[in-house]
């Protein structure tokens, strides 16, 4: 097989006209270019296949799956990692060492970040730098100085969390000739006869509910500010305030079915099992308002299983405290089997299915990272999916009409072309292959894929529940279990609150503070009056 300077040569020169000993040069020129281009060829096989084991060994690294892990497994996996980064770290730079140096294009200099301003609501303790003399230090001079300007350099502190007691002094007023008393009645307590403040109550809380901190992780950060609070005591606050809010937790359940476009998922969390000593799956069903609802929430159910019979049972209208007529609109999921009882065309006709866009692209985004064939189909189908996504982005600030139009307009176009696109590589693809079972996921839940097109209040995911299930996952590894059916209700009433003022834009313990103060006293037919989405603080908070 002749290298490229030997058909070069032998294109230009009649070799039969030449010297043996330029025919033997030219032939020696020959095999060393010959063996330049296999060297080259096996170091570029070997730099693709070093690259690739690199870049799969930083998945591997910073993947979720290795959060599964026990501590001892961790520390394992993570010296394995280590060792085996090293080794093709080392690899990678032998190989790139016999390259030839690439003249580097001059780059730009990276700019300096700006660091955020403080916020402007902040404390300022002010601290005075002045000479101590400010006469001129020449001798010649010896003038007073004048002050021309100063410098201005801001440091963040903290205090620690800071307890404070309300005293409550209830004046005793007689009146000595009709010997009555008069004397102003006690404020009602988020504890009855207890110690904590409606504050104390709300800090509890949102410590476990947003910070996942149970409740033994609170008693010693507790005990250094110098209150002793056992964990007894702040489960039975927890529990207290999670009962007060009950109330505002149906009002919550009764706003999210009020909508009429929903998002929809579940998750499990472990359950104590007393009798066996053991904890079991429950499960905890997420429901939200569509992403492009003006006014957000989300509501949280506590349920012992995953079986069709919970979501039938939320939105199917079986009694108190769910509503008598069942809930119309549209359901975006993530195609789990248990939601196609609750989506029969034929016994809920005014329902709709929507599937989640970002489901379907993770099938292709896995396959994408390899090197076969399939991964070159599973990259082309990432692009268009970026074009399909990149176009969403466009419509986020419209209302839902233009969105709709804008959709019709720009997204329906791209959508029918992937679906084509789609179909043409099924016909291409080895039955059963991966890359099959990705398209075939897309193609047979089209419709639903593509319902958002004509609805400019569905979107395109289901990100926005997913979001909202993080922070039971998150819990879940703080709490390790939830210690009973009746806690786990109390917890999915306090989690709705939080995470729906949080999807609202307000601070969670400000929040929950106030309406801990209020709820005693609010009439309960204007309890709506307390939901995230429509409270107002008071002046006193």
């Amino acid at each position: 097989m002749r290298g490229m300077f030997g058909e070069v040569a032998s294109s230009r020169i009649d070799l039969t006209q030449l010297p043996p000993e330029a025919v033997a040069l030219i032939e020696r020129l020959q095999q060393q270019v010959q063996s330049q281009a296999r060297e080259i060829a096996w170091r570029d096989a070997k730099l693709e296949k070093v690259n690739f084991e690199l870049a799969r060994l930083k998945r591997w690294k910073f993947g979720a799956k290795t959060e599964a892990m026990t501590a001892q497994q961790r520390a394992l996996f993570q010296d394995t990692l280590t060792e085996d980064e090293a080794s093709l770290q080392a690899q990678l730079a032998e190989l790139q060492a016999g390259l030839p140096e690439v003249p580097k294009t001059p780059q730009a200099p990276r700019a300096k970040p700006r660091r955020q301003a403080l916020p402007e609501h902040l404390e300022r303790v002010e601290h005075r730098h002045e000479p101590a003399d400010t006469t001129c230090p020449t001798p010649e001079c010896g003038q007073p100085m004048q002050r021309i300007g100063e410098d201005i350099s801001e440091k963040l502190d903290i205090i620690p969390a800071k307890f404070f007691v309300h005293r409550h002094i209830y004046g005793k007023w007689a009146c000595r000739c009709c010997q009555t008393l008069r004397q102003e009645p006690a404020e009602p307590d988020v504890v009855d006869g207890g110690i904590p403040a409606s504050g104390l109550v709300a800090h509890t809380l949102i410590s476990r509910f947003v910070d996942h901190l149970p409740y033994y992780r609170q008693e010693p950060i507790n005990a250094r500010s110098g209150v002793h609070t056992p964990r007894s005591t702040l489960a039975s606050w927890g529990g207290a305030g999670g009962a007060k809010l009950e109330p505002l937790g149906e009002a919550q359940r009764r706003f999210i079915l009020g909508g009429r476009v929903l998002h929809a998922d579940e998750t499990p969390v472990p359950m104590l099992d007393p009798g066996s000593g053991k904890t079991k799956k429950a499960y905890i069903w997420a429901w939200a308002r569509s992403h492009h609802d003006p006014h957000p929430g989300v509501i949280y159910e506590f349920c012992l299983g995953r079986g069709a019979q919970y979501p039938v049972a939320f939105l199917g209208g079986k009694g108190p405290p769910y509503p008598e007529t069942a809930w119309h609109g549209t359901l975006i999921t993530d195609q789990y089997a248990g939601f196609n009882a609750v989506l029969d065309t034929k016994l809920y006709p005014q329902r709709k299915a929507a599937a989640c866009a970002a489901h379907a692209r993770r099938y292709f985004e896995e396959l994408s990272r390899g090197g076969s064939s399939a991964s070159a189909v599973a990259s082309e189908a990432m692009r268009r999916w970026a074009r399909v996504y990149h176009a969403e982005a466009a419509f986020a600030e419209m209302d839902a009409e233009q969105r709709r139009q804008a959709r019709q307009a720009m997204s329906k176009p791209l959508w029918d072309e992937f679906e084509v696109w789609l179909r043409l590589q099924r016909t291409q693809v080895l039955d059963g292959s991966k890359i099959a079972e990705a398209i075939d996921y897309s193609l047979n839940a089209w419709k639903a894929l593509t319902l958002h097109l004509e609805d400019g209040a569905v979107p395109i995911d289901n990100n926005l529940i997913e979001r909202q299930v993080k922070p039971w996952k998150l819990g879940a590894k703080n709490w390790l279990f939830v210690g009973s059916e009746l806690a786990g209700q109390r917890a999915a009433v306090v989690m709705s609150l939080v995470q729906s003022a949080k999807l609202n834009g307000l601070d969670p313990w400000a929040y929950l503070r106030d309406v801990l103060a209020r709820i005693h006293s609010h009439p309960s037919h204007r309890i709506d009056e307390l939901l995230p989405h429509r409270w107002r603080p008071t002046e006193a908070s």
